[in-house]
């Protein structure tokens, strides 16, 4: 019975001996077996709506700011919403300083060139005598088209909605053109400039586009 006691001493100890190579491992020149390492995800590796946790940490790219917010960062003085009530008291002013043929109210409001085009306008009127006898009857609409900035230079287009009476007459009061009854429905596209390194704050009208609706 001594020899049983040996050879159950002898197992165990066989079995606690392999039991400890599993977990420690083996060497090189017990096997030639390489046990490759655990696969890892790539970075930034994204699952549904998951971010692998790799990619925790890591610096989330910036949000390109609109231009809008570009012009509002060079000239902490802009607004949208203050930059278009400024446009419709524009709007109003310069269609009525050309109806009255002003050029002295026009000519702070305009860009050069814009200005040499109403100023033209005006002058031709006075010289065949016709009477520009438009009315502005209300805005009804005006919104940002467009937006830029290039530079110190900024940009904004307005779309304005507005109804109006478009009609010529001559030095006699008769209609030569459009019509003294009828309103008209009328977008416009005036374009508006400023250098926002200036510290003078009036905008510039630079372009103007007109569409008849109705």
């Amino acid at each position: 019975m001594p020899y049983l006691d040996i050879l159950i001493l002898a197992l165990v100890a066989v079995f606690v001996g392999l039991r400890l190579r599993s977990v420690l491992g083996r060497r090189e020149e017990d096997d030639d077996e390489i046990i490759p390492p655990p696969r890892q995800a790539p970075p930034n590796q994204r699952i549904g709506n998951i971010i692998h946790p790799a990619a925790w940490g890591q610096p989330v790219p910036a949000r390109e700011a609109t231009p809008l917010e570009q012009i509002a960062a060079a000239d902490p003085t802009f607004s949208p919403d203050g930059f278009l009530n400024g446009a419709r008291a524009a709007f109003a002013m310069i269609v009525d300083a050309f109806v009255r043929g002003d050029e002295a109210a026009l000519r702070p409001l305009l860009a050069d060139d814009v200005f040499v085009n109403f100023s033209r306008a005006i002058r031709n009127r006075a010289e065949t005598g016709e009477v520009c006898a438009n009315q502005l009857d209300g805005i009804l609409s005006a919104e940002i088209a467009e937006a830029r900035l290039d530079g110190r230079f900024a940009r904004v287009t307005v779309r304005f909605q507005s109804r109006q009476v478009i009609c010529s007459k001559d030095a006699q009061g008769s209609v030569v053109f459009g019509d003294a009854e009828a309103r008209h429905v009328i977008t416009d596209l005036w374009s508006f400039a400023r250098d926002v390194a200036n510290r003078d704050p009036n905008w510039l009208l630079v372009a103007t586009q007109s569409a008849l609706e109705a």
